[in-house]
């Protein structure tokens, strides 16, 4: 990258806050007693992928944005006497070390949402923990391909110009209506856009551009402000699009800035894509993929005749 603004945030990006209060209505009945974050994708549950995500990136203090029925997300990030005992009775030391993982990933506090009022106000609800400081925001349904990391990028962006920076990501236009969109201009900093505008889930003839918001964002302070002066928006909900479009459209701001994402992601909240990730991921892995793929080659030759 080259410079494009004068002056950088002089905070490093140290803290996440990961909004997980929803209520997963489209994966019912599976989440009718569990959140729909706990969901398992091969053998983890989505939340860990990723909270494993911001930790790679550096963050290890990480706030979770909960609501009713949340508590099996705490006991998951949570040490579990019994069962590590019983595990180290056995001398089972791999599984022990999975189940302990979990516990020492990061320094994760929890806060609840209360009323359900939008995604921005789930990011107030970190005002106090953050600070006055750069922080990342995850939402729990996009998990991000390892292999393909968005957020050391963002981070880099945001040092680089003190605002604010969401991942933004190519669709379909006749999928723009799902999605918060981004107007954009170019910058001389390699990978990153300047966001002069944001639409909240236009109708396809209205989308300034095919550039999807997607759950990853990295957040200057000055976002609080903005979200408090903010007023419910579509679904009578804060919407943090609607402050982001303020505050890149304030003179006086670090502007809002745009870095676009071209690797593999997977929208865990939807049901076919959660069904893929589990199948890509599997895929993938030295334990279990050489004979899965093996089965699918077998299924799909099936499906065919």
């Amino acid at each position: 990258m080259s410079d494009e603004a004068s002056a950088a945030s002089p905070s490093p990006v140290r803290k996440a806050v990961v909004p997980v209060a929803g209520m997963g209505t489209r994966f019912l009945p599976a989440t009718k007693a569990m959140p729909k974050e706990m969901l398992p994708v091969v053998d983890k549950p989505a939340i860990q992928y990723v909270v494993e995500e911001a930790v790679h990136a550096g963050l290890t203090d990480v706030l979770m944005v909960t609501g009713r029925n949340k508590r099996p997300l705490e006991d998951h990030f949570d040490r579990v006497d019994g069962l590590e005992s019983a595990l180290r009775a056995k001398g089972d030391d791999k599984k022990l070390e999975l189940v302990q993982q979990s516990s020492e990933l990061a320094d994760i506090h929890f806060v609840r949402q209360g009323d359900p009022l939008g995604l921005g106000h789930a990011v107030l609800k970190g005002e106090l923990h953050v600070g006055a400081e750069p922080f990342a925001v995850l939402l729990g349904d996009d998990l991000i391909d390892e292999r393909s990391p968005i957020l050391p990028d963002m981070i880099e962006a945001q040092q680089r110009t003190g605002g604010s920076v969401i991942a933004l990501m190519e669709v379909p236009e006749d999928q723009i209506s799902l999605y918060g969109c981004a107007a954009v201009e170019a910058t001389d900093m390699d990978g990153v856009v300047r966001v002069t505008d944001l639409v909240e889930k236009p109708a396809r003839e209205d989308a300034p551009s095919n550039l999807a918001i997607i759950g990853r964002y990295v957040l200057a302070p000055e976002i609080f402000p903005a979200l408090h002066a903010t007023a419910p928006g579509r679904g009578n909900e804060i919407q943090l699009t609607d402050a982001l479009k303020t505050v890149a459209a304030d003179p006086d701001s670090r502007g809002v800035y745009g870095v676009v994402f071209s690797g593999s992601r997977f929208d865990t909240g939807d049901k076919l894509a959660y069904i893929q990730a589990v199948i890509e991921l599997a895929a993938r892995r030295e334990d279990l993929g050489e004979d899965l793929r093996g089965w699918l080659r077998e299924f799909v030759a099936d499906l065919d005749d």
